[in-house]
C-alpha cells in the first residue's frame, strides 16, 4: 500500500511546508499550520481548463459589453459598477451578524423577480431557517430556489440540472470537496471550491455570489490567492451597536475600487441611505467646542463626516491616546505637529479622538479636521458649525491640497455649510457660493479659528 503523504499548510496565508512550524515565514502568524493530505495526482477537478485549450490571436477576439442587470438597490450597483455582470464572481466578507446573508438574500429575491432563476445554497442553515429570514425581509414569488447542502459535487450536479443565472454560496468555508482528505475551511479546501465554482461561473455564463469568513484582524479567512482568483470583493462593514452598514469594494475588474454603498439594518432587512453626509451629520451639537466636520471621499462619492475630540487632564502622568475611526499613529503625530508648531502643551494630556457614525476615515484630507478638534478641546473655543476644514498636515506644520477639492466643496455647500478652509495649494475652479479661506500652516489655522 503506497504511503500517503502530508504536507503543513498555513491556514492563514497558504505557505506550505513539509515539517511544522511555530512561526510563518510568510505572513508571521503563530500556530497557523496545520496538517494536511496531499491530493494524488489527477483528482483535483479544478485542473480542468475553461477555454479547452483553445488560443486566439488578440485581434480576431470580438470585445462586446457585458450585459448587467441591476440588484434592485443602487447603493449596491454603485459598487460593483453598475450592476450583476454575467460570468462574474464576487467575494463577499464581513464579521459574524453583520449582514452578509440578509443582504445576498435580499439581492437574490429582487434577481428572482426579473424573470432570472436563482440559487441559494447555503452550508450553515437548514431551509427552515433562510425560510424564516425570507419571511421577516418580505420576500415574494419568484425563481427562487434553496439548496442546504456543502458537498461541491452535488451543488455542482444541481447547478447543471437546473441552471440558474445567479449562484449564491453561503459561505465557502462550509463547502467542502470530498476529492480533498482536509476538513471544510481549510486552505486546500477552499482554494479547491473556489476553483470549481470559477469554472462553472465562467462556463455557464451565470453570476457568482460566495460567502467568506474573516479573521479576527479583518481580513478574509483562507488563503490570499482567494481574492486573486474572485472578480470582485466586497466588504461589509459597521459596528453592532450602530444602525448604519458600509459595503466597500477593494476589487473590481468590472469597475471601480474603493467605492461604499451606505444600508441601514432594520427589522425588515438592510435599507440603503441616499444621503450619508446627512446621516452621519444628524445629532451633531451646536456651538459645541470638539467637534469639527470634514468631507471625505469614498471613491467617486463625498461624505461630510464629523470628527469629535475630548482632551482632558491625565492625574497618572501617563497620556492615554485613544481613537475610533482613525489610525492611532496618524493621530500621534497631529497631536506632536500641535505640540511642535502651534505651541500647545498637550502631550501630557489624555487624547481620545472619534469618528461619528462607525466610519473609517483613511485618506489625509481629514488631518486638518482632526487637528483643529484637538486643539479646539484644548483651548475650550468652539468652531463655528458652518465652517467645514479640508486638508493634509505635514510634519513640518504646512497644509497641503487634496484631490477632489470641488467634489468636496459642492457637497460641503448642498448641506448648508458657509466657510471651507482648505489648502492654499488647492486650485478651485467652478464657482463655489461659499467663503473660501485658504491657510499654508498650522500657526496660520490657529491664529485664524482661535
Amino acid at each position: 500500500m503506497a504511503r500517503v503523504k502530508t504536507k503543513f499548510v498555513c491556514q492563514e496565508c497558504g505557505y506550505e511546508t513539509a515539517k511544522w512550524m511555530g512561526k510563518c515565514p510568510s505572513c508571521g502568524q503563530w500556530n497557523t499550520f496545520a496538517e494536511e493530505m496531499e491530493p494524488r495526482a489527477g483528482d483535483s477537478k479544478s485542473q480542468r481548463g475553461i477555454s479547452g485549450g483553445k488560443i486566439e490571436k488578440i485581434q480576431d477576439i470580438t470585445s462586446t459589453k457585458k450585459e448587467r442587470y441591476s440588484t434592485g438597490s443602487r447603493e449596491m450597483d454603485r459598487v460593483l459598477g453598475g450592476g450583476i455582470i454575467k460570468s462574474s464572481l464576487v467575494l463577499v466578507g464581513g464579521d459574524p451578524g453583520i449582514g452578509k446573508s440578509t443582504l445576498l438574500l435580499q439581492v437574490a429575491d429582487y434577481v428572482s423577480r426579473q424573470d432570472l432563476k436563482v440559487l441559494y445554497v447555503s452550508g450553515e442553515e437548514s431551509g427552515e431557517q433562510i425560510k424564516i429570514r425570507a419571511d421577516r425581509l418580505g420576500v415574494r414569488e419568484g425563481e427562487l430556489y434553496v439548496m442546504a447542502e456543502t458537498n461541491i459535487d452535488i451543488i455542482k450536479e444541481f447547478v447543471e440540472n437546473e441552471e440558474p443565472d445567479l449562484l449564491v454560496l453561503d459561505s465557502i468555508q462550509t463547502i467542502y470537496s470530498p476529492d480533498i482528505s482536509s476538513a471544510p475551511g481549510s486552505v486546500s479546501q477552499v482554494r479547491e471550491v473556489t476553483a470549481m465554482v470559477m469554472r462553472m461561473t465562467k462556463v455557464r455564463n451565470m453570476a457568482s455570489f460566495i460567502v467568506g469568513h474573516v479573521t479576527k484582524s479583518g481580513a478574509i479567512a483562507g488563503p490570499r490567492v482567494l481574492e486573486h482568483m474572485v472578480d470582485t470583493v466586497l466588504y461589509f462593514e459597521g459596528e453592532r451597536h450602530f444602525a448604519y452598514r458600509i459595503l466597500r469594494s477593494v476589487k473590481n475588474r468590472f469597475g471601480s475600487t474603493n467605492e461604499i454603498g451606505v444600508f441601514e439594518m432594520r427589522e425588515q432587512g438592510l435599507v440603503e441611505v441616499e444621503n450619508p453626509s446627512e446621516v452621519f451629520l444628524k445629532g451633531r451639537p451646536v456651538d459645541a467646542y470638539g467637534t469639527v466636520v470634514t468631507a471625505a471621499m469614498e471613491g467617486t462619492r463625498p461624505v461630510l463626516i464629523e470628527i469629535q475630540a475630548l482632551v482632558t487632564y491625565s492625574p497618572a502622568g501617563f497620556a492615554n491616546r485613544v481613537t475610533t475611526g482613525i489610525d492611532k499613529n496618524r493621530a500621534a503625530m497631529l497631536i506632536a505637529v500641535l505640540e511642535k508648531k502651534a505651541g500647545l502643551a498637550i502631550q501630557s494630556s489624555d487624547t481620545f479622538i472619534n469618528v461619528t457614525g462607525g466610519l473609517q476615515l483613511r485618506e489625509p484630507a481629514a488631518d486638518l479636521a482632526i487637528l483643529c478638534a484637538i486643539a479646539s478641546s484644548f483651548k475650550e473655543i468652539p468652531i463655528d458649525c458652518k465652517t467645514i476644514l479640508i486638508g493634509e498636515v505635514g510634519l513640518t506644520g504646512e497644509i497641503r491640497g487634496v484631490n477632489s477639492i470641488e467634489k468636496r466643496l459642492l457637497e460641503a455647500q448642498k448641506m448648508g455649510f458657509e466657510k471651507a478652509v482648505i489648502a492654499q495649494s488647492n486650485d478651485i475652479m467652478k464657482d463655489i457660493k461659499m467663503e473660501i479661506i485658504p491657510v499654508d500652516s498650522v500657526r496660520q489655522v490657529m491664529d485664524l479659528l482661535f
